[in-house]
């Protein structure tokens, strides 16, 4: 008996460490699963190392996830952060270069579901290569985007900064204008046609969190071509445009012709780069940031 003592200590400690050795190994090899915006389980047994984004945004929202330097290529128009730029080019968001794709051997794809081209993304799914489609709709979705992103590359110390931070910065200029004195606003998203966001849209999330109210929230569309007309009838307080490019304001000189317009007499014509309000990445922030002014702005003038 005092032999069995002796040895059932030493059989356990012996049975321990072989259970936390698999148990270490089983975790280090556990799947790495998250739910795209499509509602799609995407798992990766490791994380990402070849990151191909299939949009500007979506390139974004990689390396604010952390996971920049695991990008081996992009599409066109992908200019931020400024390491973006040097990434080799896989077509466009909307006609994609497979053979190019197929040949960088990605070990995960960052689709746009509504922006690429489906016939394609359908390919790249049928290939077995790994595809998380998305879609950001809302603040909260990209702090979520955020996370997913960084589990499947690793990087969740990054992602989860990231997603901290806009929350935080969101939830600050909510209640900071919480009280504020509406204002209704137009904002622009193109010239010809002429369209505007709905208040399903991010944008008119971004409205609504400096106390604005967005003039076509009503319409169906999430972003509906409209007239000038239209636009007219509703008179708005303040016209906001993002122009085709980061510093072009031209497109709001179309409405100075209009002088009966609220938004004209007031002198409440603003721009606002496209690049941080009409993109779903954590530049929304900024993009927020500067429209809260411009509708502070519009609330001295009255």
């Amino acid at each position: 008996m005092r032999r069995k003592s002796k040895k059932l200590p030493a059989l356990c400690r012996l049975f321990l460490f072989f259970a936390s050795f698999f148990f270490a190994v089983s975790w280090a090899h556990a799947d790495r699963c998250v739910a795209d915006d499509l509602e799609r389980q995407v798992c990766l047994g490791q994380p990402a190392e070849r990151i191909i984004a299939l949009s500007p945004g979506a390139t974004e929202l990689v390396f604010a996830a952390g996971a920049g330097e695991k990008m081996v290529a992009a599409v066109s128009f992908s200019d931020y952060p400024p390491a973006a730029r040097q990434l080799p080019h896989v077509g466009s968001y909307n006609r994609l270069d497979m053979e190019a794709i197929l040949a960088l051997e990605p070990d995960l794809i960052i689709a746009w579901q509504s922006g690429n081209p489906q016939t394609q993304t359908e390919q790249l799914a049928a290939m077995k290569v790994p595809v998380y489609f998305s879609e950001p709709r809302r603040f909260a979705d990209i702090s979520s985007t955020l996370e997913r992103l960084a589990t499947l590359a690793g990087t969740e110390k990054v992602g989860q900064g990231a997603a901290d931070a806009l929350r935080s910065g969101i939830a600050a200029l909510r209640e900071r204008h919480a009280s504020a004195a509406p204002v209704t606003v137009f904002y622009q998203i193109w010239d010809d046609p002429l369209m505007t966001v709905n208040g399903k849209h991010l944008i008119s999330e971004a409205i609504q969190a400096c106390g604005g109210v967005n003039i076509f929230a009503d319409l169906p569309a999430l972003a509906p071509r409209i007239s000038a007309e239209s636009v007219l009838g509703k008179n708005p307080e303040v016209i906001v445009a993002g122009g085709m490019g980061e510093a072009d304001s031209s497109w709001l000189t179309r409405w100075k012709t209009f002088s009966s317009l609220q938004a004209v007499k007031r002198d409440n014509l603003f721009f606002i780069a496209p690049s941080t309000l009409q993109r779903p990445t954590p530049r929304l922030l900024l993009g927020t940031r500067s429209l809260c002014r411009h509708l502070e702005s519009a609330r001295a003038r009255r």
